[in-house]
C-alpha cells in the first residue's frame, strides 16, 4: 500500500475503534471508575503502582509521568510507581526467580492496602502482570488494568478491567493512550479545584 494511503487507514481504524470504545458501556463506565479510585487513592495519601511489557511498559511510564508530573495543571506531586521501569531490579528478579516474576516480586515488597495497581497486557494473558495482580490483591491493594482482545485471563482478576476489544496490538496502544490521558484528566479536574 502507497505511505499516504497506509497513513490514511490506519488513522481511520484508529477512530473506527475509539467510535466502538465510545459505544461500549461497560468500558466506558469502568475507566470511570478508575478515575474515581484514583481519586480516593491520591486523598488518602497512597499510590498507583503500575506495570506492562514492551508498549504496555511505555505506556505506564507515560501514566505515572502525567500522575507525578502533571497532565493540564499546576499541582502536587502525586505517588506513582513503575516497576518496569528499575532495570536493574527486573533483570536481577529475571535472573533469580524467572522473568514470570518481575513484577509480582516487586508487587510484594511496594504495594499495602489503599494502593491501586494497574497492569497493562494488549493479550490479557502477560504472566508476569497476571503474577503481580494477584499478589497486589493479597496485599490489599484495589486492582485495575488496561487490555486488550477479550481481556484474557487478567480480566477475570482485577476489580477493573478495561477491555479494548481488537485483536491488533498497535490500535489497542492507541486506545489506552486516551484512555490514561481521560483518567488523568478526571483526576486532575477533580483534585485540582
Amino acid at each position: 500500500m502507497e505511505a499516504k494511503k497506509l497513513i490514511i487507514q490506519r488513522f481511520q481504524d484508529s477512530i473506527a475503534l475509539k467510535e466502538q470504545n465510545i459505544k461500549d458501556d461497560a468500558l466506558v463506565s469502568t475507566i470511570v471508575k478508575i478515575a474515581e479510585e484514583i481519586i480516593e487513592v491520591i486523598k488518602n495519601g497512597n499510590k498507583l503502582i503500575l506495570c506492562g511489557n514492551g508498549g504496555s511498559a511505555s505506556d505506564a511510564l507515560h501514566f505515572a509521568g502525567e500522575i507525578v508530573g502533571r497532565f493540564q495543571k499546576e499541582r502536587s506531586a502525586w505517588a506513582a510507581v513503575v516497576l518496569n521501569a528499575d532495570v536493574t531490579t527486573m533483570t536481577a528478579i529475571a535472573n533469580d526467580y524467572g522473568y514470570d516474576e518481575v513484577f509480582a516480586r516487586q508487587a510484594e515488597g511496594l504495594t499495602k492496602s489503599g494502593d491501586l495497581f494497574i497492569g497493562i497486557s494488549t493479550s490479557g494473558n502477560s504472566e508476569n502482570v497476571l503474577r503481580a495482580v494477584k499478589v497486589a490483591k493479597g496485599k490489599g491493594a484495589k486492582t485495575a488494568a488496561l487490555l486488550g482482545k477479550d481481556g484474557g485471563k487478567i480480566s477475570n482478576e482485577v476489580d477493573y478491567p478495561v477491555i479494548v476489544r481488537c485483536n491488533i496490538t498497535a490500535r489497542v496502544q492507541e486506545s489506552h493512550i486516551n484512555i490514561i490521558h481521560s483518567i488523568c484528566e478526571i483526576v486532575e479536574d477533580a483534585l485540582s479545584q
